[in-house]
């Protein structure tokens, strides 16, 4: 299955040319929260979102549904362009649409609670369920563009997006569709989700400058840095690429899936659940662990997570392990939950159109027990041809994607 079209919305880069640009320049979207107060919040610091007038929503779009749509309809737009795809001239029948999100459409949700507190349910609006639902995401999009072909919405927490990805290569395989619009997109950016996410101790308490907080696989990090953001990207099979003279950017070559079945929010140990996702994506690419010449990590930042990767990552790819180039994206754009997974899966296909692998801010110090090939300082020229990205979420969901040269 081919990726013929990318559309990033992240603190970094809006569109696939400033993305990638803010990617090789080591650009932070990390800064002072602006999104929501921080009064009494444990943090004031996120990875924030600036659209472009362009792609701003309208006066109809803001009231009726939540940011969490914006983001998607605006990256959806930037992915149809991309690819160079008009839908007024594709069969729309045969179009499907996978938007995953964890949270959903928590402004709403925070918005909804402070109108009930103050006037009961009379003060609830009646736009508040679709604005808030999780597959409003997936809807809109189906809804903007008239695509009627097969729409879903996946619910991973952290793989969400990635996960995404791997049910529209289904709907690709199964020829329930020709086309399919695939990411993920969170708006998280509320002052539960941030209180939250504070009490489990969980966020970098970094004091510094924002930019410095996000610290994956560092000997010193001490949590994630909350974003927003989205991403689609367009898949098609070969078939209907090559019927309108489309060029593939990658071939989204195969996927790994695999629980922990250990605990709701530590990641199992050994990494276990990770590695056998890792093992089903090269399997399922017909890869090897010495194809294998980029992985951007899941890299969140917080002790445990990035420990179970490295540990993971050393059992998948034995020997290469310590060879293959790692680097974390969110080291740049924060973490944005549901998003990440198809942020990253656009990184890892920007890296193997580029062969430059992005560096990871903020690894002065790399833990000295983990011993792998950490991209740091300046990105890194070097042949890449295959990529593995990771997705690890609470719950114990592990998702591999592996994306190879078109």
């Amino acid at each position: 299955m081919l990726v013929t079209g990318l559309g990033p919305v992240t603190g970094i880069g809006v569109g696939a040319e400033d993305f990638l640009r803010g990617q090789l320049t080591g650009r932070s979207g990390v800064r002072r929260l602006t999104r929501c107060s921080a009064d009494g919040l444990p943090v004031g610091i996120a990875g924030e979102v600036d659209l472009p007038e362009h792609l701003a929503p309208s006066r109809r779009q803001l009231a009726v549904t939540d940011r969490l749509a914006h983001l998607t309809l605006a990256a959806a737009r930037l992915a149809l362009d991309d690819a160079g795809l008009d839908p007024a001239t594709l069969d729309r029948t045969r179009v499907g649409v996978v938007v995953g999100s964890g949270v959903g459409g928590m402004e709403t949700w925070d918005a909804t609670g402070e109108a009930y507190a103050t006037g009961g349910p009379g003060a609830v609006s009646a736009r508040f369920i679709p604005r808030a639902m999780n597959n409003s995401a997936a809807a809109v999009v189906s809804i903007e563009y008239g695509f009627t072909g097969p729409v879903g919405a996946t619910v991973t927490a952290c793989a969400s997006g990635a996960d995404a990805l791997v049910a529209a290569h289904q709907m690709l395989v199964t020829r329930e569709a020709d086309v399919v619009l695939a990411g993920g997109a969170d708006a998280p950016l509320s002052r539960q989700i941030l209180a939250g996410f504070g009490r489990m101790r969980a966020l970098s308490g970094h004091d510094g400058d924002p930019a410095g907080a996000s610290r994956p696989f560092s000997a010193d990090r001490d949590g994630f840095v909350l974003a927003e953001g989205a991403a689609i990207l367009v898949l098609e099979t070969e078939e209907h690429a090559a019927a309108r003279g489309a060029t593939g950017l990658a071939e989204f070559a195969g996927y790994g899936r695999a629980a922990d079945g250990f605990h709701i929010t530590m990641p199992q140990p050994e990494g276990a659940g990770a590695a056998r996702a890792l093992d089903a994506a090269l399997r399922r690419a017909r890869l090897t662990p010495t194809d294998v010449s980029y992985v951007n990590a899941h890299g969140t930042g917080t002790p445990y997570n990035d420990a179970a990767e490295v540990q993971a990552l050393r059992t998948a790819l034995g020997e290469s392990a310590t060879r293959v180039p790692v680097s974390s994206t969110k080291s740049q754009t924060g973490h944005a939950l549901g998003a990440a997974g198809a942020i990253e899966a656009v990184a890892s296909v920007q890296a193997l159109l580029t062969s430059t692998v992005p560096a990871t801010l903020n690894l002065d110090r790399p833990d000295p027990a983990f011993g792998l090939d950490f991209v740091t300082g300046e990105p890194r020229e070097t042949k890449v041809t295959a990529v593995l990205s990771n997705s690890f979420a609470f719950g114990g969901h592990n998702v591999v994607l592996a994306f190879t040269r078109a």
